[in-house]
This record gives structure tokens, C-alpha cells and sequence, in this order.
């Protein structure tokens, strides 16, 4: 099992970067062509959306980008050190959903919401683009882990 594991400062300027190396790899991997655009859009989406996370929180750890090559499939895994909803470990409700309770953060800024809905958006484009999509929270951030089956290998004359 090959992996490529990537840490960058989370600016925006560097998600082009992880998309970039993300698809490369995926390339490399055995990836089909026609999926390589959803490789790199998804890969932008979650970093973006960690880099995001990180900046809002005021966090200054590197956004992980993990990319595995496996037998019949390459997977993704994006984290952020942003803790999860009462810092429980496990998995993340599905997109869409918020893990706050209604009417916590009283006297919160509204852009708390503002921020919620983006991150409930990313994660709805995601899904979108990726068959298998998991996410998982807990008190030492999240990860999104993404994966698409692999192509057989053909024989070149």
C-alpha cells in the first residue's frame, strides 16, 4: 500500500497545489481518466473547506492530506485539527446535518451560522462528487476520507 502524505499552511493559495498533487497521484494510482476532474474537485472542496476551519478558528497546524493507493481502490483522507461538535470521537452526522444543538452559542455572531452553512455546503458538494465518502469527528478535528475504485491494469503490446 503506496501513500503520499502532504502538510500545508492552511492558505488558500496552496488547496491549487494539493489538487494538483492529488491528481497526479490519483493518476499514477491507476485512477481513471474521466474521474481525475472529480479527484481534483473534491480534493479542492475539503481543503478549502479545512483551510477555512483553520483560519476561522485560529488555528495555525497544517491542513493533512493524506493519499493512499490501495488494491483496488485510492483514497483521499483530509483533516483539520478543528475539534468536533462536545469533542466526542467517532463518526460525524451526514451532511446536512449540524451537530449543534438548536439555540446553543447564544449570543454568538450570526457569520457562527454563516460559517455552519458553508461547511454543511462543502460537505454536500463532496458527497456529491464522491461515491464513498466517510466522515469522521472527534476532539483532535475531522477527516474526510474519499475513494475511488482503481482501473485494471491492461496489457500494452
Amino acid at each position: 500500500m503506496a501513500t503520499v502524505e502532504l502538510r500545508f499552511s492552511a492558505q488558500p493559495e496552496h488547496v491549487r497545489t494539493a489538487r494538483l498533487v492529488a491528481a497526479a497521484v490519483a493518476r499514477r494510482a491507476g485512477v481513471d481518466e474521466a474521474v481525475l476532474d472529480e479527484v481534483r474537485l473534491a480534493v479542492g472542496e475539503a481543503c478549502s473547506r479545512a483551510v477555512g476551519l483553520h483560519r476561522s478558528h485560529g488555528i495555525t497546524a497544517p491542513v493533512k492530506v493524506v493519499l493512499t493507493e490501495e488494491e483496488k481502490s485510492f483514497s483521499i483522507e483530509v483533516g483539520d485539527e478543528v475539534p468536533g461538535p462536545g469533542g466526542e470521537t467517532g463518526a460525524a452526522e451526514a451532511p446536512g446535518t449540524s451537530g449543534a444543538t438548536p439555540g446553543a452559542g447564544a449570543g454568538q455572531p450570526d457569520t457562527e451560522t454563516d460559517a455552519d452553512s458553508e461547511d454543511e455546503m462543502g460537505l454536500a458538494v463532496i458527497s456529491g462528487l464522491v461515491d464513498d465518502v466517510e466522515v469522521r469527528s472527534g476532539a483532535d478535528g475531522e477527516v474526510i476520507r474519499m475513494s475511488w475504485p482503481k482501473t485494471p491494469a491492461t496489457a500494452h503490446p
